[in-house]
């Protein structure tokens, strides 16, 4: 009996390190690919960074309104600085996947394969949000302006709205492009779109009651006099 015990373990440990052995050069290979991935990264956000820096990129998103309106979205690194953060997660990101692939485990790569899939709706989605959210802020920025010159007395409210408001479409169309609950935020978007438009337009309509009264009565009392005066009659 113990003989039948001892050939089992032996068996089971023999088939254990089978295993171990035939898989430690797969993780060797994700070992080397990720020490060699985040070197490279680094190299790459350092290269990138000293470059924006020598052509005064800096400078110039400071002249375009770059960096202020990333400071006002709690980005308070240079704009250089982000650039080259930006390329070293990517790098990073990718040399991840790369290294999980090395494995060569079934259910990774598929999982894997349905990332890369996913990929280019996923970088679309983000490109919206991003290149919204600044655009929202861009254009709250220019409302509160707009708003403070006409003297109105609910700009930073406007401003505000403005800018939520383009945040929020961006978000919805990122959402609609991952195709996550499309009927649901279309619908969404509709009856608030809606509503905002409704409320407008009765907040302008109730405003501007005045400004129509005092439009109508010069535009008929214009008409009122034209028709006041004396027929004219020219003889051939």
């Amino acid at each position: 009996m113990s003989e039948i015990w001892k050939a089992a373990v032996v068996d089971s440990v023999n088939r254990f390190l089978g295993k171990v052995l035939t898989f430690l050069p797969n993780l060797l290979a994700m070992a080397t690919i990720l020490i060699i991935g985040f070197l490279i990264a680094w190299i790459i956000k350092m290269v990138i960074v000293r470059f924006l820096k020598a052509i005064q990129f800096d400078q110039v998103s400071d002249q375009w309104g770059l960096t202020r309106i990333l400071f006002q979205g709690g980005l308070h690194d240079a704009p250089a600085i982000l650039l080259g953060r930006f390329f070293y997660w990517m790098i990073v990101l990718i040399t991840l996947i790369l290294g999980i692939n090395a494995l060569e485990v079934a259910a990774m790569q598929n999982l894997i394969a349905q990332f890369f899939n996913f990929l280019p709706h996923l970088f679309a989605a983000l490109s919206i949000l991003v290149i919204g959210y600044f655009v929202g802020v861009f254009l709250g920025q220019a409302a509160l302006i707009a708003a403070v010159n006409a003297q109105v007395g609910s700009a930073k409210t406007l401003g505000r709205a403005v800018r939520w408001f383009v945040i929020i479409l961006s978000l919805t169309m990122a959402l609609y492009h991952l195709g996550i609950a499309e009927k649901v935020i279309v619908a969404t978007f509709a009856i608030t779109f809606g509503g905002i438009v409704l409320a407008l337009s009765i907040a302008f309509g109730w405003g501007g009651r005045d400004l129509a009264k005092d439009f109508l009565e010069r535009l008929y009392g214009r008409k009122g006099k034209r028709g006041e005066g004396p027929d004219q009659i020219s003889h051939l």
